[in-house]
C-alpha cells in the first residue's frame, strides 16, 4: 500500500508540476498582451519571450523525459554465483515474493533492487538485485542475508513495481531546473514545485524503508538486521578511504592497481579496528526532511523494538562462501574501471610509483622556483648542493620561503632538501616504499631500517655541517646527480577544480576561467553569453583537471609573481607572471559562476598571490 501511495502521489504531483508549467506560460502570454496594451507590442514581446520559453521549454522538456526515459542495466557485473541464487531464491520465497532474475555485482556500498515495469507499473519485468562488493567482503552470512531480504522486502511491498513513476517524476523536474537559468522568475516557480515534490516523495520512501527493516527481521532477526545496518556507514568510509588513500595516489599519475577492488579486501582485513570505530562514530545523526532514508538511530532503534524471530545465526564471514571471488573482483574491474591507457600495476608496485611521482612533483616545484631565482632553465640537487657548498643558501631557500628572515631560513630549507635527498636515493636505488595494508607506505633500505634523509639535511644545514652530511649520502650510496628535475613546466596532475567565472575578457578576449587547486585554465571563445554554467559543467565533468590544463592555456599559481585586484565586482585584475608578462582579467556583467561561490574563491587566491 505504500508503494501504491507514493505512486499516486508522484501521478498528482506530476500532473500538478505540468499544470504550473502550462499555467506559467498561458500568464507570461496575457502579460504580454496586456503590457502591449501600454507600450509598442514587439517590445512588449522582447521583454518577456524569456518568460514564455523558459517555462515552455521547461514544461515540454519534464513530459519528454517522463516519457521516453528507459532504465540502463546497473554499471556492474552480472553474476551466477551458486551459493548467492541459493540464497536469494531462499530468502525471497521466505519473503514472499518472485526472486530477483539478475544478481550484479557493484562497486559502491550498497545493495538495492530495481524492477523495470511497464504502464506505470500495471506490468512487471525483468528484477535486479545489486550487491555492493564491499557489503560481501564485509558481513557476515546471517547479516548479508539480513541485507538481502531487506532489498527483497521492497519487491513484496510492491515497492519497485510502482518506484519507476516517483524516479521518472524527479528526472522530469530536475530536467526542467537543469536548463532554466536561476535569474529566470519561471526558474523560481519551478524550484519551488521541485522541493515539495522532493519533501512529498521522500517522505513516503522512509516509511517503505521502516517496512522492509520489518522484512529483515522476519528473516534474519533483529541482531543480524540491526548489525548489518550500522556498520553502512562505517564501511562507506572505508571505501571512500579506500580511494582515496590507495587508489588515488597513482590514478593521477598514468598508472591503475592490477586488483583494484581486491585490495579493499585486503585493507578491510587489515584496518578492521578502525572500521569498527568508524561504524561506532557515524552511527549518530537526526536525519533531515530531505533524506530518502530515515536517520540511522531510528531505524535500529525501530529494529529493536520489533518482536524477534529465532534464526540461526552464521557468523562466517559472507564472501567465503562466493565461488572465486577474486576473480569476479577483476572481472568487475575490468568491466567498470576505465584505465584509458594507464599503467597497471601490483599494489606494492602501483604505491611505490605513486609515491615516488608526488615526490617528484614536490621537488621539481622547488627545483623550478630555485631555477627562476638564479636565471637559469633548470636546475638539480647538485645545483643546491653546489650553491650551499658556496655558502649562498638564501640563494636557493628564499625562493621557496620569501617572506622568511637569513636565521629562519636554515630550519625552514631543511624539508625541502630532505625531499630531495629522499628522491636522489630513491632514484639511487638505496631506498623503497614499503607498501602496508593498516598504515602509511614507508620509506626503507633494502635492509628494511628507516634511512636517516631527515637528519642528514638537517647537518648539511648546519655551520660546516655539509661534508660530512654528503659522507653520509655516500655512504648510503646516494648519488646527487639522480636528483634532477624531470618537468620543466608547471602541471595540474593532482589538482582539483574549484569553480569558475563565464565570460571573462582575458587581455581583450572573451573566455571562460576554470578555477583548479593549481591555476587557472583560460578556455578560449567559449561561446553564447548566457549558456556560461552550463558550459562550464559540461567541460569539467568531461574531463580532469589535468587534462583541462593540458587542453587549453594554463596559468599555474607558482608562475604568477604579483597580481593587482583593481575591483571584485565585477572583477578586474591584472597578474604580472614571472617571464614578465602580464595578463589582464575583467568580468563581464553577464558572467556566470560554476557553483555559488566561485568569484569569492578567485579573489581569494588572487589576493594570496
Amino acid at each position: 500500500m505504500i508503494g501504491f501511495a507514493r505512486a499516486t502521489l508522484s501521478l498528482a504531483l506530476l500532473a500538478g508540476f505540468c499544470v504550473v508549467g502550462v499555467g506559467q506560460i498561458a500568464g507570461a502570454i496575457a502579460l504580454t498582451v496586456l503590457i502591449s496594451n501600454v507600450i509598442a507590442g514587439f517590445i512588449a514581446v522582447k521583454l518577456l519571450w524569456p518568460l514564455v520559453a523558459a517555462a515552455a521549454i521547461g514544461t515540454g522538456r519534464a513530459v519528454w523525459q517522463l516519457v521516453r526515459h528507459k532504465p540502463e542495466p546497473p554499471a556492474g557485473l552480472r553474476v551466477a554465483d551458486p551459493w548467492l541464487v541459493h540464497t536469494v531464491t531462499r530468502l525471497a520465497g521466505q519473503v514472499g515474493t518472485r526472486p530477483p532474475d539478475e544478481i550484479w555485482l557493484v562497486p559502491e556500498v550498497n545493495a538495492a533492487v530495481t524492477e523495470d515495469t511497464r504502464l506505470l507499473g500495471l506490468i512487471g519485468g525483468t528484477r535486479r538485485l545489486m550487491l555492493g562488493l564491499p557489503v560481501l567482503h564485509a558481513l557476515t552470512v546471517s547479516e548479508l542475508e539480513a541485507v538481502i531480504a531487506h532489498e527483497l522486502g521492497h519487491y513484496s511491498n510492491r515497492d519497485t513495481r510502482l518506484a519507476a513513476l516517483s524516479y521518472r517524476g524527479r528526472l522530469a523536474i530536475a530536467t526542467a531546473l537543469d536548463r532554466t537559468s536561476r535569474r529566470n522568475p519561471v526558474s523560481w516557480i519551478f524550484r519551488g514545485y521541485g522541493r515539495l515534490y522532493v519533501l512529498a516523495d521522500n517522505a513516503v520512501s522512509r516509511r517503505q524503508e521502516f517496512a522492509a527493516d520489518r522484512a529483515a527481521v522476519l528473516i534474519a532477526g533483529k541482531q543480524a538486521t540491526a548489525t548489518a545496518l550500522s556498520r553502512m556507514p562505517g564501511l562507506d568510509a572505508a571505501w571512500g578511504f579506500f580511494h582515496h588513500a590507495y587508489v588515488g595516489l597513482g590514478w593521477q599519475h598514468g598508472y591503475v592497481p592490477q586488483d583494484i577492488f581486491g585490495g579493499f579486501a585486503m585493507m578491510a582485513h587489515a584496518r578492521a579496528e578502525q572500521i569498527a570505530a568508524l561504524t561506532d562514530e557515524r552511527a549518530e545523526g537526526r536525519g533531515s526532511r530531505w533524506d530518502t532514508h530515515p536517520p540511522l538511530p531510528a531505524r535500529i532503534a525501530a529494529i529493536r523494538a520489533m518482536p524477534d524471530t529465532p534464526v540461526q545465526v552464521d557468523p562466517r564471514p559472507a564472501h567465503a562462501f562466493v565461488a572465486d571471488l577474486p576473480a569476479l573482483t577483476r572481472a568487475l574491474a575490468d568491466q567498470v574501471v576505465d584505465a584509458e591507457g594507464r599503467t597497471p600495476l601490483p599494489w606494492p608496485e602501483y604505491t611505490a610509483a605513486a609515491l615516488t611521482a608526488d615526490l617528484q612533483d614536490e621537488v621539481d616545484r622547488d627545483f623550478r622556483a630555485i631555477a627562476r631565482a638564479l636565471g637559469r632553465p633548470t636546475a638539480d640537487l647538485t645545483t643546491v648542493v653546489e650553491q650551499l657548498a658556496a655558502g649562498r643558501l638564501a640563494e636557493v631557500a628564499q625562493p621557496l620561503f620569501p617572506t622568511a628572515t637569513r636565521r629562519e631560513l636554515p630550519d625552514l630549507f631543511a624539508g625541502p632538501l630532505a625531499r630531495m635527498f629522499t628522491l636522489a636515493a630513491i632514484r639511487s636505488g638505496v631506498v623503497q616504499w614499503r607498501h602496508s595494508w593498516s598504515g602509511p607506505a614507508t620509506l626503507v633500505t633494502w635492509d628494511g631500517t628507516e634511512p636517516p634523509l631527515e637528519e642528514t639535511a638537517a647537518l648539511a644545514l648546519r655551520p660546516n655541517g655539509l661534508r660530512e652530511a654528503m659522507a653520509h649520502l655516500t655512504h648510503l650510496g646516494v648519488h646527487i646527480s639522480a636528483g634532477t628535475q624531470r618537468d620543466t613546466a608547471p602541471t595540474a596532475v593532482g589538482a582539483a577544480t574549484i569553480g569558475g567565472l563565464a565570460n571573462v575578457k582575458v587581455d581583450g578576449e572573451d573566455h571562460d576561467v576554470i578555477i583548479l587547486t593549481a591555476g587557472l585554465v583560460l578556455v578560449p571563445e567559449p561561446g553564447r553569453i548566457n549558456k556560461g554554467r552550463l558550459r562550464m559543467r559540461d567541460l569539467v565533468e568531461s574531463m580532469s583537471a589535468d587534462k583541462l590544463a593540458r587542453s587549453h592555456p594554463f596559468i599555474a599559481y607558482e608562475t604568477v609573481e604579483s597580481v593587482r585586484v583593481r575591483r571584485k565586482v565585477p572583477l578586474r585584475a591584472e597578474l604580472t607572471l614571472h617571464d614578465g608578462r602580464t595578463v589582464e582579467l575583467r568580468e563581464r556583467l553577464e558572467s556566470e559562476e560554476l557553483g555559488s561561490s566561485s568569484r569569492d574563491a578567485l579573489i581569494d587566491i588572487l589576493e594570496s598571490l
